[in-house]
Formats: structure tokens, sequence, C-alpha cells
């Protein structure tokens, strides 16, 4: 184990802080995680409270720092990924979030997306960010703190004020509010950045009335974000790789060839295949994106998202109290066979890609005097490989069929998940040895900036596969499997409150 240039690695995601110190030989010395409250105000409505983020990520950071020093490391560098889309508005002069952090899952902006919609602007959004006119961005919940919180907007325009996905709001705590920045790929998530002359764009801010004197300055993945405070860390630390969670996640898969893609089963669930120098717009609603900036060159992406993946665990665990723990659904899943008739369209949150809606919620189909907590978890498990082949199909009508994917996340421990995985995409999937992708990305990140390595050549031998799925299912049963899902999806998209 290398003990020498450790970098510690901040993961800040959707239900909880992490925070990891890795070696240059890509091992994992440290780990610490803390889970933080998740806030419901009204129906369709997700916060956080920003000082749980804050509090959490500072004891994680705390904990592991602690955990590898004893061990001997020496931390050179600290990389930063979050959740992305999630939108924070604070106080410049106090650091203090003026309303809670609106999560990318909230939908309470669905009908201020959809009256731009009708005014046809959809087009204007797409052809500069390559994203769609949906409240999932972040540009519509600016709009709406700055509409519900008194004062706010006046202030926003005086400069009094500070815009920042998750990324930019821990950058400016663990600066002492020195640095106001976030990355390329957390800005591309904002409706308000143009991918193509990588800016913000002033027609967009205007689109969506969101002042420039807000907005943070955007930096490269690898570039310098300035220096933790030693009061908070023990001493002074460079800040110098950061990356939206899924873009960290495909740095981290080294996904950095045209065609490679990976997809992570975390809270919800993300697909990025990797276009190289275009940016490639798709023609079956995938978001085009940018995939990663470093050392002058820019890749994009496609990308596929899905809101609930793992999330759709929790709500089996806390939500309906039918497990203890996430680990038991794979014992239950295994104890059916394929033709249950149980399927769970879990749109909690409205469905993402392919279908963008987001007045759809959860349903359930098949459900008789017979079904038991094992058919709900299975169907909940289900759902993310029916999910994913959605996805995968939109990006093969756009051109692209891969061969192999790439999966890291949570989800992808359970053995049976990705089996089903493999059998009903019918194509290899590929489990790494370290899975945790998406903070061993942002290490990188910083390595790079630091010179630990060379290049993203020099990072590719570091990839090691921990086991390859294939698929043993038959063409029939995986097409009557598919058709029932079809079915549910669009009876769920049918239905409506």
């Amino acid at each position: 184990m290398n003990l020498e240039n450790c970098i510690l690695a901040i993961d800040q995601g959707t239900t909880s802080s992490r925070a990891m110190v890795f070696g240059t030989d890509s091992q994992i010395i440290a780990m610490a995680q803390q889970e933080f409250p998740q806030h419901y105000p009204n129906d369709g409505w997700v916060e956080h409270d920003p000082e749980d983020i804050w509090q959490s990520t500072l004891t994680v950071c705390q904990q592991a720092l602690a955990e590898a020093e004893a061990k001997g490391a020496r931390v050179v560098g600290i990389g930063v990924t979050n959740q992305r889309e999630t939108t924070v508005v604070w106080d410049r002069k106090t650091g203090k979030a003026i309303y809670n952090a609106i999560v990318w899952q909230d939908r309470r902006t669905a009908n201020d997306c959809l009256a731009l919609q009708q005014a046809g602007h959809s087009q204007q959004v797409r052809s500069k960010t390559g994203l769609l006119l949906d409240p999932y961005f972040s540009a519509s919940k600016i709009n709406w703190i700055l509409n519900h919180v008194e004062g706010a907007r006046q202030r926003a325009q005086n400069g009094d004020l500070a815009f920042g996905t998750v990324d930019s709001f821990l950058i400016w705590r663990l600066t002492g509010g020195a640095v106001h920045a976030t990355d390329i790929t957390n800005a591309s998530r904002t409706n308000l950045y143009n991918i193509h002359q990588q800016q913000w764009d002033p027609e967009l801010c205007e689109l969506f009335e969101v002042p420039a004197p807000l907005l943070p300055l955007v930096k490269e993945c690898a570039d310098d974000y300035g220096h933790a405070l030693a009061s908070l860390l023990g001493k002074s630390i460079p800040i110098c790789g950061v990356a939206g969670d899924q873009q960290a996640a495909a740095f981290g898969q080294c996904c950095f060839d045209p065609g490679s893609i990976k997809s992570t089963y975390g809270t919800g669930c993300f697909v990025l295949l990797n276009t190289g120098d275009k940016a490639v717009d798709s023609a079956n609603q995938l978001l085009t994106t940018v995939a990663y900036k470093v050392q002058g060159k820019i890749h994009y992406a496609l990308e596929g998202s899905i809101f609930v993946a793992g999330a759709a665990v929790q709500w089996l665990r806390d939500g309906i109290h039918i497990i203890e723990d996430a680990t038991q659904t794979e014992s239950l899943a295994t104890s059916l066979d394929y033709e249950h008739g149980v399927y769970l369209v879990p749109a909690f949150a409205g469905l993402g890609a392919p279908y963008w809606d987001p007045e759809a919620r959860g349903a359930i189909f098949g459900l008789t005097r017979g079904t038991t907590n094992a058919h709900l978890s299975r169907a909940a498990l289900e759902s993310v490989a029916y999910q994913t082949s959605d996805l995968l199909k939109a990006m093969a009508d756009d051109g692209v069929t891969p061969n192999v994917l790439n999966v890291d996340g949570g989800m992808v421990a359970n053995n049976w998940v990705c089996q089903f995985l493999t059998d009903v995409l019918d194509i290899k999937v590929q489990r790494p040895q370290i899975m945790e992708t998406t903070a061993l990305g942002v290490a990188y990140l910083s390595g790079l900036y630091l010179g630990l390595y060379e290049n993203t050549e020099a990072l590719t031998n570091k990839n090691k596969i921990d086991t390859t799925f294939e698929s043993t299912m038959s063409a029939d049963l995986r097409n009557k499997l598919l058709c029932g899902w079809k079915t549910a999806v669009e009876c769920t998209l049918g239905f409506k409150r």
C-alpha cells in the first residue's frame, strides 16, 4: 500500500456524505460515511438542510484523515464529487444558505418548465446546453428560491448572494469563502451553461431570470480550487479535482475513449457514453453533457438519467418497512422465478430518460393475494435493469450499441442484480475491483493536477475488473419480460392525478 502522495476524495451524495483516502496505487487507505436526513415538505418536493450536508462532510473528512494519518499516510490533495443539479443559494457574507438545498429529484418547478416549453424555448435550451427543459436541472430551482425568499432577487442582483451546486458550496466552506467556483461538468447540468462555447449563457440567464452575479467561476476538472483551511482539517490541503458524481464515476472507470460506457447504480442510475470531442445530439431524449475537461481537452458524453434505482430499495426499507437492510433483497429475489408477474415502476420523482415525464408517479402491477415482500423486493431490483434497457435502446436508436457495460455503485455489489442486468441487456456486464469509482475519479483528477499521473493513459492500466457477467437468459423470456415492463410503463404514464 502506497502511503505517500495520498488524495482525500469527498463524495457528497444524495443520502450520505463519504470521504475516502486513496493511495496512488488506487487502494483505499481510509473511509468514513455518514447518512443525513431527507426532507419532503410537499408532494414531489425533496430538500436537504445545507448544514447537514456541510457537517456530515466535515465529519467524515476529519474521520478519514485521522484514520489515514494513523496509518502513516501523507495526504497532499483533495478531490470533490457531488450529487449534481442540487441547488444551494447562500449569503456571501455569512456563508449561510437562504433556503434549504433543492435536490435534483425535486419536481416543484414542473409547471414553470412546462410554461417555458409551451412558449417555444425547448430548442433554445437544448441547442445550447444539451439538456431538456425539466425541473431536474438547477436553473428553475434557482429562480424558485429567488421568487420565494423575501428580498432574495434584489440581493442576488446586488451580488450579495451566491449560487452553487453542492461542490461549489463545499468548496466555499472548505476555503472559508475564498473560492466561489465549480467545474465544467457541474456547470453543464444547470441549464445555464453553453457547452459549445464553454461559458455561462446570458440569454439562458435571462430566460430563467438568474442574475449573473450569483454564478460561480467555471474551471476544468483538474484545476486549482484553492486550499482547505487548516482550522478545518488540521493542515492546509489544496483542492484540485472536481467533477459531478456521474462524470467522476466514468473517469474512475477510465472511460476515456469514445464509445466507452459506464452505468452507476446509486440513489438513481446514470449511464454515460463517451463521445469524444464531439457533442452528439440525441434524437431519443438522451442528454448531451460534458464528460470531463482535463489539460485543455474536452470530452462530451451522451447520458441517460434514471431518477430512482437504489432509492427504490431505500423505500422498501424506510417507506413501507418490508425489509430491514438492503442486503436482504438478494436472497428475497432469488427465492422467486423469472415469471413472478409483479412489476414496480419507481416513478417516485417522475420518470427520467427516455420518457421525461415529471408528473408520473410510482405504480405496482400484478399484485395478488400471494404477493409478498419477496415479490416487491425483486420487482424493485428488476426495475433498475428494465430502465437501463430503455436507455441502451435509446442509445442504439441514436446509432450506438455497446457490447460491454461497466457498472459501479452500491447496488451492483449484489450479484443477482448484475446477472439480471446482463440477462435483460444481453451484453457483458463488468464490475470493477474498486467499487468506489466516483470517489476514485476525483482522486485521479487531483493526482493529474498535482503531477502524480502524467496523463489519462497512465490511469488506464489501473482499471482492474473484478467480475464479468454474461447472459444465460433465452431471447423469448427476455422479450416476454421486457414486453411486460413496457406495458407497465405505458399504464403508469397514462395515469394522472
